[in-house]
């Protein structure tokens, strides 16, 4: 019996003085996610939050969503965001900048807000060479508003309003906008990355964190990181195979690395 109580014992005094491998950053806002199983929302948003963590710039940060999927990012960034008209983020975010140099601003836009209603926002913002972070999730389709085509909806794929897929002859080509970006001097940082993986998500962050790192440093120009995040719900897919998908088909679109900077 005595035996039995120390291997007790011992277990109990490891569960209990356990090491902390992980825990979730401050800036991530302790609350139940609303986005689909699978979803690279929440993945990207650890990014983020992470990163304004160890750089020590919560206090003077001050984040931009706008409409779609994106524009939740307040429910779980703990920092000061304003949510703005749908492909505005650029421009809201040329004035927070030149009126609070002392600040850091971001914006968090889909592909549906900045490679479709807000594509000359981005495109002039960093034609102007503009002192902001932009953080680009590309799942390549409309998500909040029912999974129609996106500019960057892939040659061949269904959606609801490509039924019998993207048709280059009536919808055109996907739009690859770091490669746009990387065409203009004032953008000083474009790289391209994806969520597939915890190799694939290591990059991503360093990517993120040097984004911010440029601004932080006052560096002359935009910042720019795209990320390829799944869909789940609106490609029809079970999460697995949504990450597949990415790897398979959508890396050769979208090649991942940095284009610039």
């Amino acid at each position: 019996m005595a035996k039995v109580s120390n291997i007790a014992a011992r277990r109990l005094y490891k569960m209990t003085n356990m090491e902390t491998v992980f825990q979730r950053t401050p800036t991530l806002k302790n609350c139940q996610t609303h986005y689909c199983p699978g979803c690279g929302h929440g993945v990207a948003h650890r990014l983020v939050a992470e990163t304004i963590d160890e750089l020590g710039i919560r206090d003077r940060t001050i984040g931009i969503a706008p409409v779609g999927c994106a524009v939740l990012a307040y429910d779980y960034l703990d920092v000061d965001m304003v949510e703005v008209p749908h492909g505005r983020p650029p421009a809201v975010a040329t004035g927070m900048k030149r009126t609070n140099p002392d600040k850091i601003i971001f914006s968090y836009q889909g592909d549906g807000d900045l490679a479709a209603i807000g594509t000359a926002e981005i495109i002039h913002a960093a034609n102007r060479a503009e002192r902001i972070t932009v953080v680009f999730i590309n799942n390549a389709v409309f998500g909040m508003t029912g999974g129609q085509m996106a500019p960057t909806t892939l040659v061949g794929q269904v959606t609801a309003t490509t039924q019998h897929g993207r048709n280059t002859t009536e919808q055109g080509y996907p739009l690859r906008m770091c490669e746009i970006m990387a065409l203009l001097p004032g953008a000083i940082y474009v790289e391209r990355c994806t969520l597939t993986s915890p190799a694939q998500i290591r990059n991503a962050k360093k990517a993120v964190r040097h984004a911010f790192e440029l601004q932080v440093n006052e560096a002359e120009g935009l910042a720019f990181v795209e990320l390829l995040s799944a869909c789940p719900t609106y490609w029809r897919m079970s999460p697995a195979k949504a990450l597949e998908w990415i790897e398979n088909e959508m890396i050769k679109v979208f090649p991942v690395g940095r284009l610039r900077g």
